[in-house]
């Protein structure tokens, strides 16, 4: 069981109890998170809950305890059925459009619903042979009674990238295609067989830019259910400084100054930036805070010294 308030407790416990949804559905109390093509309803900045018996037909996971210990379950439904789901389409919200309005606790309730419904939909059939899977673990896992293959969620692992000049005073940004050059971003890639995450970094890099990179170092890292990625975010300082875009994937990229930032930030600069709700936004402000803090700290520095040096004259 989580110990901490802003983790959700998903109650391991109790996916091998046999019937374990069946029995939740019809117990008082117990909450539904409902999934629909990937959105969930939000308001006042929590995931809304709603009673087992305002949903109709749906693809059932226990999601675990809510806040106050109470039943937690996701029900995964069609688009526009007769129940909660019609409920008018402004209330369905993405991650992208309200990830940065919740808390710890109410967005990893959001991600986990998103990436096990997206799960429970496109995973009915085994890869090996075809069988139409059973329902596992309280919608945790699937079994193939035909060739008694096990299939669990899966999260692709992605790296995604701050890289700063030698200096420390410049950001290197690029535009994705799909973007068409409205916004600059990070530079992010999944992970490939045999690689590891350092490698995927250095050869995102070498592939979308161009660059060289030294002094790699691990940041954090966030769920990000598209529908089921592990974005694993790093800092480097780029070895040189001649960078070019791939022309595919990549249709531009700039080196940035701290000041370009810091207005691209405030929604005045020259460049649009990810969303609040993304890992690469806090890459980028932790990027410019850090700066702003050593700049703070330099001219303060500065300031004592020059006092130091009036009082050393006054003596």
């Amino acid at each position: 069981m989580s110990t901490r308030s802003d983790i959700l407790d998903r109650a391991a416990d109790l996916r091998a109890e046999p019937g374990v949804i069946e029995r939740l559905r019809a117990v008082e109390g117990t909450r539904v998170v409902v999934v629909r093509d990937r959105r969930l309803r939000v308001a006042d900045r929590a995931v809304v809950r709603v009673d087992a018996g305002q949903v109709g037909e749906a693809d059932w996971a226990l999601l675990g305890r809510d806040a106050d210990g109470a039943p937690l379950l996701l029900a995964s439904v069609p688009p526009q059925t007769e129940s909660i789901d019609a409920a008018p389409e402004e209330t369905w919200l993405g991650l992208r459009e309200v990830g940065g309005l919740l808390d710890p606790f109410e967005a990893e309730i959001f991600v986990t619903a998103v990436a096990v419904a997206a799960w429970l939909v496109d995973v009915r059939h085994c890869s090996r042979c075809g069988t139409e899977l059973e329902l596992r673990s309280a919608g945790w896992s699937r079994h193939c009674p035909g060739c008694d293959a096990q299939h669990f969620p899966r999260t692709d692992p992605a790296v995604i990238v701050a890289v700063e000049s030698a200096d420390g005073e410049r950001l290197l940004l690029g535009a994705n295609a799909a973007w068409r050059g409205t916004m600059y971003s990070c530079f992010a890639g999944f992970v490939e067989a045999g690689e590891s995450m350092e490698t995927t970094v250095h050869r995102e890099l070498a592939e979308e830019a161009g660059v060289r990179l030294r002094e790699l170092r691990y940041i954090s890292s966030q769920p990000w259910p598209y529908p089921r990625s592990l974005m694993v975010g790093f800092r480097a300082v780029a070895a040189d400084e001649n960078v070019r875009a791939d022309g595919e994937e990549i249709i531009d990229v700039r080196w940035l100054t701290r000041a370009e930032i810091g207005s691209s930030l405030d929604g005045e600069g020259p460049v649009g930036l990810p969303s609040r709700s993304s890992i690469a936004r806090k890459l980028i402000e932790d990027w410019y805070r850090a700066g702003e803090k050593r700049g703070a700290l330099s001219e303060r520095s500065e300031r004592c010294a020059e006092r130091a040096h009036r009082d050393d004259v006054a003596k």
